[in-house]
């Protein structure tokens, strides 16, 4: 009794503040630097390309969760002609997923901060029950950097990152960025018009983080089909920190829920 005493006053809030301090340099890492004086966010370049091909590449500038500059080169493998196209001055592009998983960690440092340091846990299902809220909020955030939202190609192609870009994307190419676990992705398709003889096969694809060649779509009056797809990513190291933050915390509120089970198990079994 004592013992289990002992967990629940010292114990657990020596836990609480190691998760504390591991999830606030989480945060830090959502929340990039000033530049100096000035005070403002400083950005990060990311060049984006695949090894031994040049189809396509880009470079991508990124302020903490905005993509506020976008540099695009698309050689068409039908006739080698390069597409160059920017984000236009007045245009930024936020990145959600990257928005959502810093609302999560913050979420959680808030749950952990809730309970003073001289708060005193009356039981072990309270600690549980903290463990699992502060854990809910550390698996949403993994999810929202691991698991990119699935779009359909009518989606992709009318949301507003087709119209950010001068000169204006062609009417047969279609542009994606996102965040797969710690990379920043760009995925380009190219497409070309189904002709009205060609429907009797027609077959809409369903939303997909990635769309193959192949797949089809009906947009505005006319139906496309995807002919061929682009895609280049590169590591962003801070979102790398992140996850290896939310691994390690996730860990050692399983350690804290374990010890609190092992206790509570002997408590409610104890001889009378």
């Amino acid at each position: 009794e004592e013992e289990f005493k002992w967990l629940l006053q010292e114990k657990v809030h020596a836990a609480l503040k190691q998760l504390q301090d591991i999830l606030k340099e989480a945060s830090n890492r959502f929340t990039l630097p000033t530049t100096g004086l000035g005070g403002a966010i400083k950005q990060d370049n990311f060049v984006l390309s695949t090894l031994g091909a040049d189809q396509l590449k880009g470079v991508l500038t990124l302020q903490g969760d905005t993509l506020c500059q976008a540099d695009v080169n698309l050689k068409m493998p039908r006739n080698n002609q390069l597409l160059h196209f920017e984000f236009r001055e007045d245009k930024q592009w936020k990145l959600q997923q990257i928005q959502d998983a810093r609302n999560h960690v913050n979420q959680a440092v808030y749950l952990l901060m809730n309970r003073e340091a001289n708060y005193q846990f009356k039981t072990g299902s309270e600690v549980l029950k903290l463990m699992d809220a502060v854990m809910l909020q550390l698996s949403r955030a993994r999810n929202r950097l691991t698991t990119p939202a699935t779009l359909t190609l009518p989606e992709i192609a009318s949301s507003g990152l087709t119209k950010m870009f001068t000169p204006a994307l062609p009417p047969d190419v279609l542009v994606n960025f996102y965040i797969n676990l710690n990379k920043l992705c760009l995925t380009v398709y190219q497409l070309h018009v189904l002709q009205p003889s060609t429907t009797k096969n027609f077959k809409p694809a369903g939303g997909s983080i990635l769309h193959n060649p192949g797949a089809m779509f009906e947009f505005g009056s006319q139906r496309f089909e995807v002919s061929h797809v682009h895609k280049v990513e590169c590591v962003v190291p801070w979102l790398n920190d992140a996850l290896v933050f939310f691994t390690v915390s996730l860990q050692l509120c399983q350690q804290l829920k374990d010890k609190i089970s092992v206790f509570s198990s002997y408590w409610n079994n104890r001889p009378y």
